[in-house]
């Protein structure tokens, strides 16, 4: 033990704990999955705060940088960047253009209140100004892309939930993720400018045009050349199966790359380019079968989530700058709990794809939090070291531990949902059994009432 702890600091660690991880994971992975119904992303997690500083002291990314959050900010962006060209590379072809109006609700009035409730929980959790509280609300706004994967692919995903919502929910948190920026910025920009004209002209030009339009005309123009460029290859035979998979995967570097040296949107762009990819359905159906793409999907996300468990600042959740356990608690259990839910309630009869009051429930619970939550936290932070704006105040110290507390806890909450279902329907089972067997000894005829016994199956079903 002694020894390990001493090898804290060097990154060398971290591929020895991550390939011992998968190696035990896929011994038991059919086991895990269709057996406890455990989220892969949870166990990663869990095994990230095992060998991090504040249990064991086998991993410490502190210790692998000069500048660990710039690493962490950089991990979270690749990884944001590749999860978002995936979702939008699974989704049906023309999806942008056939669910437009879906996606509009979405991505305004539903993430907007969405983003309006967090901080309203924010800031009479921690009684901080609403600018302050706009901006941390902000960064936990999205949902998390694999999170959501995860949640509505699988057997149990399939027998209850309709592919209409599993593929919104898919759709939802490829587009919401780039979508960030202007709910950040917004909150940072009249933190910075002492006018308020000039902080929403800045916001207009700044974020709306030059990160999200022009973001999403680099996509349009990304996916439509590579869609081309594509099927041009594979019909003259010029490209390998294998390389062709993995395209989405490259795409999504280059443009990473040329949208961070350009200054726009490139989590958006991604999104775009990968749904573009995609648009007559080609690419799909010509790689199905293949498993390349979302095998380093996997891979990465794993990674990231135990890096991410290894980096949750537990000392600080001791009061200091009033990040009380009980304020985290409070917050993590509003903002994953309701933050979602009124604007689904209220914008139900909008978004096509939810067409009942279950599916209004199951939308809004199912908005995980995850990587995007980091990426925006650590952006926010940055921005308000290197403009020094006036107006952070305590939100620049707080915002990446609360931002951190959020994750874990929609980590673990989701995750642990479908097993939870699975016992509370098992026990349903057990008690509607248990109350024909009674009948059928007091000599009620059960027989005879078929309808009440179907209503009764629905009804245990719909849970």
């Amino acid at each position: 033990m002694a020894e390990i702890s001493a090898h804290t600091g060097q990154p060398q660690i971290a591929p020895a704990l991550l390939g011992g991880f998968l190696l035990l994971l896929a011994l038991c992975s059919r086991f895990v999955r269709a057996r406890l119904y455990l989220a892969e992303t949870l166990l990663a997690m869990t095994l990230g705060i095992l060998v991090g500083p504040s249990v064991l002291s086998w991993a410490d990314p502190a210790e692998w940088s000069s500048a660990p959050q710039q690493l962490t900010q950089e991990f979270s962006h690749y990884c944001l960047a590749i999860e978002v060209m995936l979702a939008g590379v699974t989704l049906p072809a023309r999806y942008m253009l056939t669910e437009c109006k879906s996606l509009a609700t979405l991505l305004l009035p539903i993430m907007t209140l969405t983003w309006l409730v967090s901080a309203a929980i924010i800031k009479f959790v921690f009684v901080l100004p609403f600018l302050q509280a706009l901006a941390i609300g902000a960064c936990v706004t999205p949902t998390d892309p694999v999170l959501a994967y995860a949640i509505v692919t699988g057997r149990f995903a399939e027998s209850r939930l309709p592919r209409r919502l599993r593929t919104m929910l898919v759709a939802e948190s490829g587009a919401n993720d780039g979508f960030g920026y202007p709910f950040l910025f917004f909150a940072l920009y009249l933190m910075r400018f002492s006018s308020g004209a000039k902080a929403i002209g800045t916001w207009v030009y700044a974020t709306w045009v030059y990160q999200i339009l022009l973001s999403v005309a680099i996509g349009l123009v990304a996916g439509y050349l590579g869609r081309k460029l594509l099927r041009y290859a594979h019909q003259h035979d010029l490209i390998e199966p294998d390389m062709l998979v993995v395209t989405p995967t490259a795409l999504a570097l280059f443009l990473v790359g040329v949208c961070t040296l350009i200054g726009t949107d490139d989590i958006l762009c991604c999104f775009v380019a990968g749904n573009t990819l995609n648009w007559d359905a080609w690419y799909h159906e010509t790689t199905q079968g293949s498993t390349v793409q979302e095998t380093i999907n996997y891979l990465m996300t794993l990674g990231f989530f135990m890096y991410f468990g290894a980096t949750i600042p537990w000392s600080q959740y001791t009061g200091t700058n009033g990040l009380d356990a009980w304020r985290i608690i409070v917050t993590i259990i509003l903002v994953i709990g309701i933050r979602r839910l009124p604007a689904f309630v209220l914008l139900k009869r909008l978004v096509p794809a939810v067409c009942s009051w279950t599916d209004v429930l199951a939308a809004g619970w199912f908005g995980p939090i995850g990587v995007s939550a980091v990426f925006y936290a650590l952006e926010a932070v940055k921005q308000i070291d290197e403009h020094g704006d006036s107006n952070a105040g305590r939100s620049a110290r707080i915002l990446i531990p609360i931002a951190w507390a959020i994750v874990f806890g929609s980590v673990l909450l989701h995750g642990l949902t479908v097993p939870v279902l699975l016992i509370v329907e098992h026990i349903a089972h057990m008690m509607t059994g248990k109350r024909r067997r009674e009948g059928k000894t007091d000599g009620l005829n059960i027989e005879s009432s078929p309808e009440t016994i179907d209503e009764s199956q629905d009804h245990v079903l719909s849970k």
